[in-house]
């Protein structure tokens, strides 16, 4: 009589999350206060662009209902295997690594149904079960709020090297960036500062800048919680162009205002990681 696999103990697999990822230098996770503002746009391209700088990168799609770095980064009908040693993340352009949920799922469409206990569980399995290649960054990519998914990053990854908060130019600016500054600050990770996205639409023929979104409130934010504004990002029409075509932005369009925004915020990551 064959005996019933018993599920791991979740302590067990918490202890496993510190080899597993042990050997990526830097763990940066990205969040937001409230969806809708390009979080994993951000996540994924800032990935390639490391990534263009020969830096060894793998990011994870902590999105359990909402998973899109995917799509983000053209892996269409990629899907994660396994074999004795765990599960094999999925190569992706420029050799980053990525794993999601959404690349475990028969069909990218199917919605994934799971109460808060389930999702943390998840995420603490593939941290643990991954088989993470060495390298120099893991790109955690959070789903909006500072809800389960959060706590459990924060809680089973004890080295993170810092957080990154996205947001964009809109009168809710303040209050929800607030929420996400106080919860890496109580959580005690290191605020490496704030991206605000869809922050202006340059006129490709006059060089005119235009507040779509409302008034950039970036730099003023920044100095209120003492970080840092590491980049302001436009609006590029050819973002969504990209996505049409099934192929990450970054790589389409190198030479897009949203592209080069993208470089230099890698840039400034660089440099504040070497202070």
């Amino acid at each position: 009589m064959s005996k019933i696999r018993q599920a791991e103990p979740l302590f067990a697999l918490t202890n496993k999350i510190r080899g597993s990822v042990g050997g990526i230098k830097h763990k940066i996770m990205v969040l937001s206060g409230k969806g809708g503002v390009g979080k994993s746009f951000i996540s994924s391209m800032l990935s390639l662009a490391l990534a263009e700088r020969n830096y060894r990168v793998s990011i994870m799609d902590a999105d359990i209902h909402g998973s899109s770095i995917p799509t983000l980064l053209g892996l269409h009908d990629a899907r994660h295997y396994a074999d004795e040693g765990g599960i094999l993340p999925v190569e992706g352009p420029l050799g980053v690594k990525v794993v999601a949920i959404n690349l475990m799922l028969d069909s990218p469409d199917l919605p994934v149904v799971w109460r808060g206990p389930l999702k943390s569980r998840a995420i603490i399995e593939l941290l643990a079960k991954v088989k993470w290649p060495e390298g120099d960054f893991l790109i955690l990519d959070l789903p909006p709020g500072t809800g389960d998914e959060a706590i459990t990053i924060v809680q089973s990854i004890k080295d993170l090297t810092g957080a990154i908060i996205v947001t964009a130019p809109n009168i809710l600016s303040e209050v929800i960036v607030s929420k996400a500054v106080n919860f890496v600050v109580k959580n005690n990770v290191r605020l490496l500062g704030i991206v605000e996205n869809m922050s202006y639409f340059k006129c490709p023929e006059s060089g005119r800048e235009y507040s779509i979104l409302g008034k950039s409130t970036g730099e003023e934010l920044a100095r209120k919680y003492n970080t840092r504004l590491l980049a302001r990002i436009p609006l590029d029409p050819l973002i969504a162009t990209a996505l049409e075509e099934g192929v990450p932005y970054l790589l389409a369009y190198p030479e897009g205002e949203a592209a080069k925004a993208i470089r230099s915020l890698a840039g400034e990551v660089l440099r504040i990681l070497q202070q």
